[in-house]
């Protein structure tokens, strides 16, 4: 059994071994922004690359921004705590989020084929109040992306050298930072690019070793008889594992798909005819990543290991430090901090595109926005939000927590961004009203600030039921539309009222992200059924689109040579990939 609290025994790449491997990855992606960067940057260019990106760059930006370090922190802890079936429950659900995405996104791109971001075409559909709730829910959404990713950068460093946690903090920030922060989106997922084919080669290759170095097959015989797992760990099937994992996971992806801006900004960068092959590949390289590295935490289980200081986001780099030689050692740090990093730069690229776009842009007007002065609110905002996710993230938050609850704040949007595409009768009321509705509802349920007793627990009970009906007629109604929707809608809450009263209630999580979209849903609907409102969606064309016009010239990159085959590689995956 590993210690709770002494790493001495751990593999340790040493201070100079660490720095060594930071300076090569941020020293490489650096130099990947540099060589795509330009004398006269475009703001479009920098919030969405042109709205041209092909399907290899586009997919593996958006693998490796849904594969983050969190997703890896986070489903070893699902494997620890849950068993063979946690990591399952986390995997699968996130992988077929990023499906259900396409069917919307592709509605999303007909309406608004030049937007930057979600909040901008809300603006364009209701006006300021209902973009600037988005944008806002995408500001804290990130800031806590953010937040993770540096906590699991800080845990990492700090467990496998004898840098400290405040240290490594610095350095991921420091180094993802510096390379974003000179092309914006389009430095994101070139990096992207090279960052996902690290982690699927890494992982490829670092778990199969930690599996059969940890002992093979033998060591679930020996947990087993050890008595360190419980029968409901043990099941694939395990209904606790369901209820307080996959089910609040399956509504908390759903509005991460819809609300989240660093997806939402790869749907509006790609060609608008890859968008299906793109999600679907994402699907696939997500699921099997994930699920593999969870098992990392279904090993650690078995085994009986303490996570160091009680602290469950040690397990990853715990593992990897007991169990990994040097060599693959350094693989899995590489791994850690490339799928950190692919999602830090793409939060930080989403948020300097919501300021540049739905702060300054649309409140000076379209056809007013300085796409200079744009440029440096954009590079600003970056710089001041990696100074406040470094901030909270002494905090040291569980990452797996952070997840669920911003997944479920941004439930409270679904059911009206996603209404507001496709029904005309959806007015500026029914969306802002809707929203702080389930909000007001979501918090004292997901926080249990009222006990969840007598009429209370029964009002939480059939909004939740209700809740399941809405998620489950979401996701049907974006592969097969309305009618099939609504009998999905309707069946699925039909089959959770019986055992859903005096059950559900004892799980707040779930309850909490069930009764935000319930609300949402009823609020928005109530409010919308009899408007008079006849939205004609051809005015999100005339309304989002590029705010600078300039023609932009060629120029030479700065800092290396004009004619350097590398660097028109890069700007070729980044302006028009040949794989399409």
């Amino acid at each position: 059994m590993l210690s709770a609290s002494d790493s001495s025994h751990l593999t340790q790449l040493g201070t100079p071994g660490v720095l060594a491997l930071l300076l090569l990855f941020y020293g490489g992606t650096m130099w990947m922004s540099v060589a795509i960067s330009r004398r006269k940057e475009n703001a479009d260019g920098y919030m969405t690359a042109g709205n041209r990106i092909g399907f290899g760059i586009s997919a593996a930006s958006m693998t490796a921004t849904w594969i983050w370090a969190s997703s890896m922190y986070a489903s070893v802890t699902a494997g620890y705590t849950y068993g063979v079936s946690g990591p399952i429950h986390y995997g699968l659900w996130g992988a077929l989020m990023i499906l259900f995405i396409y069917p919307f996104g592709k509605r999303i791109r007909a309406v608004a084929p030049k937007a930057h971001t979600l909040a901008e075409v809300m603006y364009a559909r209701h006006g300021r109040s209902s973009q600037l709730m988005l944008a806002g829910s995408n500001v804290l959404g990130s800031v806590i992306s953010l937040t993770s990713n540096f906590i699991a950068g800080g845990a990492i460093i700090a467990m496998l050298s004898p840098l400290s946690f405040g240290a490594g903090i610095l350095i991921v920030a420091g180094g993802v930072l510096l390379y974003t922060l000179w092309s914006g989106f389009r430095a994101s997922v070139l990096t992207d690019f090279a960052q996902v084919m690290a982690m699927l080669g890494a992982a490829a290759i670092v778990i199969p070793v930690i599996f059969f170095a940890a002992g093979g097959p033998d060591m679930f015989e020996a947990g087993r008889a050890a008595g360190t797992v419980t029968p409901q760990q043990e099941s694939f099937l395990s209904s606790e594992a369901f209820m307080n994992q996959g089910a609040p996971y399956i509504a908390a992806v759903l509005a991460y798909a819809i609300g989240n801006q660093t997806i939402a900004q790869r749907l509006f960068a790609v060609r608008e005819d890859l968008i299906k092959p793109t999600f679907v590949t994402a699907t696939v390289g997500y699921g099997a990543t994930v699920i593999g590295m969870g098992m990392v935490g279904v090993m650690a289980l078995y085994l009986g290991v303490q996570p160091l200081d009680g602290d469950v986001n040690n397990l990853l780099p715990q593992m990897a430090g007991e169990y990994l030689p040097v060599i693959l050692l350094a693989l899995a740090f590489v791994m850690i901090v490339g799928s950190l990093s692919s999602t830090a730069d793409s939060d930080l690229a989403a948020l300097s595109s919501i300021v540049m776009a739905d702060v300054y842009g649309q409140s000076v007007g379209r056809d007013k926005a300085d796409p200079r002065k744009m440029l440096l609110i954009g590079r600003i905002t970056m710089v001041v939000a990696t100074a406040a996710a470094l901030y909270f993230a002494t905090a040291r938050f569980d990452i797996l927590d952070l997840l669920v609850f911003v997944g479920a704040l941004w439930g409270c949007l679904v059911f009206p961004v996603i209404a507001s595409f496709y029904w005309k009768k959806v007015t500026n009321l029914a969306f802002t009203v809707s929203v702080l509705a389930a909000l007001a509802v979501f918090i004292p349920v997901r926080f249990e600030l009222i006990a969840p007793t007598g009429v209370w627990a029964l009002v939480v009970e059939a909004l939740s039921i209700l809740g399941v009906g809405v998620v489950l007629g979401i996701m049907a109604f974006g592969f097969f539309g309305r009618r099939t929707a609504v009998i999905v809608g309707v069946l699925a809450t039909l089959a959770v009222l019986p055992f859903g009263f005096g059950h559900l209630r004892d799980y707040a999580v779930l309850s909490g992200s069930l009764v935000a979209y319930a609300v949402s849903f009823l609020v928005c609907w109530g409010l919308s059924v009899r408007s008079r409102m006849n939205f004609d969606f051809d005015r999100i064309r005339t309304v989002t689109g590029d705010f600078d016009t300039r023609t932009a010239a060629a120029e030479a990159p700065t800092g290396t040579a004009h004619g350097s085959a590398a660097v028109a590689s890069a700007r070729r995956l980044t302006d028009n990939d040949e794989g399409n």
